[in-house]
């Protein structure tokens, strides 16, 4: 009980095996009489160094001082001297003797002499190692000195240590005594414990214990010589042996030489004081000395000068020694990231500096990091997530990307910025292969819905693009579901011709998804009708797509005709040489940057101001496909004025209640694309010549209510008004029906096609071109099914005609003048 007792009033242990550490293997040097052990923490296993000094009795002078050094090393706290933890002082009996070992627990480091050695640098970088070193110790030192008013007095290569990342830290506090320069009557040793220290590093008036002029003389005397000392043992690279030969200056810096000359000074009152020496001294300006003090007071800094700092540091990095940026920089750099305090441009160098390291240690150093980062609020951190994901992309797991990634990055599909809609959409072709099934039928196809009828035609065409590239990781469900409604209803009825190429080169991309009904019934008529496109890079993936589907459909048709039925439900891409390989994105928002909707701009002659952009894929691309050229925009020489483009969708677009980025419930795994329902059958061509007509007659169209519109639709009408925007492209309409007793059925200013087809309402930005004249409701011509387009109602004051269940007409507004008529003698 006792024993406990004075443990816990002492402040450590009851014995080494009660030391809450480990003890390892030791190292092959230390400072005097102490011994240097490796060691890790019984709790978690985390590394320590703890050092061990061993005594024959409890008076033991080496003892003593040891217990001095402890009490020294507990109450004195500064970033570059050692970091204690635990002290424990133990008793072993043997037989008549005793042994008394006193135990220190530190922070975990290593002799610095061991560690130059396995640094290995030379000329600049050591010489940068080496001043931002001695930096730390000079300001050590000048703590001490200057601000503590204590006396280290054996400053030396052994009385330095090196941490993890590289820091120098001194230690070895056994001889550290308070300076009493005001007792000047004092005749008594100031330094209780100098006999520990060798007589090659006491200063003349140390080794003849001239106690009045050291006391005379300010406090950093000893310690500026221990300096000296220090310098001549790192740069001449053995052990000072004797005072003599600190005169041999020829390894020493000549930047650091008259600094050297002075902290040795034969008068003590004229050496040198370490906080002049990190003031005033030229060798310690270099880049890693900038560096590192800029990034451990970055806080400080403004906005301009992190800016400018950091977009300077990925190159400066390789300039600099790789231990130190990947041991020292590159911690300090991922958590000022973390906390906030650096910039965007802080990730680039990150991800560079963790190019260099090996997986397991990209996994544990960087990484953790850039999860936290998916959560910051700042933009221009999300961008540079997204425009740097494929460096870091494949590092992280499936149970990452779902559960701490992915709900992050998909609030960047409903961001206000297109440039980061176009970022988050690019993004996918990365994280999606790591995303679950719930997650892609239940979030990710929802997002991917809405960003077919952006209001920016390239993030449309990448999106077609993305949907060719990660079908492989869709299930068959959700494919036969989504892959044809998506490329063929949408992808190929936009009106920008990127678009609908895209559309094209993604059913050939994945044709071996579709069985041959599909591709007879479903593909190839959406196909056929682009092969006379106004724009010829779709005319030319037409014409490809054509030959692909006709060669699977012939194969399939060899292979019945000689009675192997079994590819009758899959049709394989081996047939089709490069058909596997991935699509190339089409061309970035930022060409159509100051547009809010792009279409017309596309479709402008050579005239135009806007150029013609090439949308050959850039470096973000993942690869190209080897057997389709990349989509091209082109201005067309033929005159495409009159199409007219398809007006921006309605909430009622066929895509069930989805709101701007907001989803269903957890349950509903409903993507959008399950509401669609195949097209009959190809329009017959006798009716080209009536849509081109159509067009270009100047109509305009009355606003009808739309609230009594819905009700009153039928189920089949016989138009689809949808397909008069399309010019000589008879894309989709169906046969008319014989029957005229069905009403032809209006619609909103703001919405295009019939209930036939739901996807017609779903199309590019509104046009500027005036609407359509719809006339109404009521028996069509069974020679004519677009009689329901009639030309301009006339501007005249006859009240407008009462359209489906909405308030009636309006009594016209008698104008002023002389223009009483009807009048009666009754109603005089």
């Amino acid at each position: 009980m006792f024993n406990f007792l004075k443990g816990v009033v002492s402040g450590s242990g009851t014995g080494v095996k009660d030391l809450p550490y480990n003890i390892g293997e030791p190292y092959s040097s230390a400072w005097g009489s102490w011994v240097h052990y490796r060691g890790t923490s019984k709790d978690d296993g985390t590394p320590v160094s703890v050092f061990a000094l061993s005594g024959s009795n409890t008076n033991d002078g080496h003892l003593a001082a040891g217990r001095n050094g402890v009490k020294r090393l507990r109450t004195v706290r500064h970033p570059n001297i050692l970091s204690f933890l635990h002290s424990t002082e133990v008793e072993n009996f043997d037989g008549s003797s005793t042994k008394v070992t006193i135990y220190i627990v530190t922070e975990p480091v290593m002799p610095l002499s061991e560690k130059l050695k396995e640094l290995g640098l030379k000329g600049t970088q050591r010489d940068e190692y080496y001043a931002w070193g001695l930096h730390r110790i000079a300001k050590a030192v000048s703590f001490l000195n200057n601000d503590c008013k204590l006396v280290h007095g054996n400053v030396c290569l052994a009385s330095v240590v090196v941490t993890q990342t590289l820091d120098w830290k001194l230690h070895a506090f056994d001889v550290l005594s308070e300076f009493d320069g005001h007792n000047e009557s004092s005749v008594g040793p100031m330094l209780q414990y100098d006999w520990l220290i060798g007589a090659q590093y006491k200063p003349k008036e140390l080794l003849k214990s001239d106690w009045t002029t050291i006391r005379r003389s300010p406090p950093w005397t000893i310690d500026s010589w221990g300096l000296g000392c220090l310098i001549y043992e790192l740069f001449s690279g053995t052990k000072l042996s004797k005072t003599e030969d600190l005169c041999n200056t020829a390894s020493i810096p000549k930047s650091l030489l008259p600094d050297y000359q002075r902290l040795l000074s034969s008068m003590p009152p004229r050496r040198l004081n370490s906080s002049k020496l990190l003031e005033n001294s030229e060798y310690f300006q270099n880049k890693l000395v900038d560096t590192i003090q800029f990034m451990e007071i970055l806080n400080l800094k403004d906005s301009v000068e992190k800016d400018t700092f950091f977009r300077k540091l990925p190159n400066l990095a390789e300039q600099l020694p790789r231990e130190i940026v990947l041991k020292k920089l590159l911690p300090l750099l991922a958590s000022a990231l973390e906390f906030g305090s650096a910039a965007a441009p802080a990730l680039t160098a990150l991800l560079k500096m963790g190019s260099w390291l090996s997986t397991d240690e990209f996994s544990v150093k960087v990484l953790p990091t850039i999860v936290k980062l998916f959560a910051s609020n700042d933009r221009s951190i999300r961008v540079a997530l997204l425009q740097h994901i494929d460096q870091y992309g494949e590092s992280l797991s499936a149970k990452i990307v779902d559960e701490q990634v992915y709900p992050h990055v998909a609030t960047g599909f409903s961001d206000t910025s297109a440039f980061l809609r176009e970022m988050t959409l690019k993004s996918m072709l990365v994280l999606a292969p790591k995303l679950s099934q719930r997650t892609i039928s239940g979030s990710l196809l929802k997002y991917l819905s809405k960003l077919q009828v952006d209001e920016e035609p390239a993030i449309r065409t990448n999106t077609t693009i993305l949907l060719g590239n990660i079908a492989g990781y869709l299930n068959e469900g959700t494919r036969k579901r989504v892959l044809i409604n998506a490329l063929t209803v949408r992808a190929l009825r936009d009106t920008f011709a990127p678009a609908r190429a895209a559309g094209i080169m993604a059913l050939s991309a994945t044709s071996s998804y579709y069985d041959v009904t599909e591709i007879a019934t479903r593909i190839l008529p959406n196909i056929v009708v682009f092969t006379i496109d106004p724009d010829s890079d779709v005319q030319s993936k037409a014409f490809q797509a054509v030959d692909q589907f006709l060669q699977l459909v012939k194969q399939h048709h060899e292979k019945t005709s000689t009675g192997d039925d079994s590819s009758t439900t899959s049709m394989g891409t081996s047939s089709i040489p490069g058909n596997a390989s991935l699509l190339g994105w089409a061309m970035s928002s930022l060409t159509l940057k100051g547009s809010k909707s792009s279409e017309q701009g596309s479709y402008a002659p050579a005239s135009s101001s806007m150029a013609p952009t090439s949308a050959v894929p850039s470096s973000s691309s993942i690869a190209d496909s080897s057997s389709i050229a990349p989509i091209h925009v082109s201005s067309s020489s033929t005159d495409l004025t009159d199409q007219h483009v398809p007006v921006s969708p309605t909430s009622n677009d066929g895509w069930g209640e989805l709101e701007n980025g907001i989803l269903g419930g957890p349950d509903d795994d409903k993507d959008g694309w399950d509401d669609i329902e195949p097209q009959e059958e190809p329009k017959p061509s006798p009716f080209l010549a009536n849509i081109q007509a159509a067009q270009r007659r100047p109509v305009s169209q009355p606003k009808p209510q739309v609230t009594g519109l819905r009700g009153s639709m039928t189920p089949k009408v016989s138009k689809n008004e949808d397909d008069d925007l399309w010019g000589s492209v008879p894309a989709t309409a169906p046969a008319p029906r014989a029957s005229s007793s069905q009403p032809s059925s209006t619609r909103s200013s703001r919405t295009v096609g019939d209930d036939d087809d739901p996807w017609g309402a779903i199309a590019a930005p509104a046009p500027s071109a005036k609407p359509l004249n719809v006339k109404k409701g009521g028996a069509l011509d069974d020679n004519d099914p677009w009689a329901a387009i009639a030309a301009p109602v006339p501007t005249t004051t006859k009240a407008r005609p009462s359209i489906g269940r909405g308030r009636g007409n309006k009594p016209t507004v008698p104008k002023l003048g002389a223009q009483r008529i009807n009048r009666t003698s009754s109603g005089m």
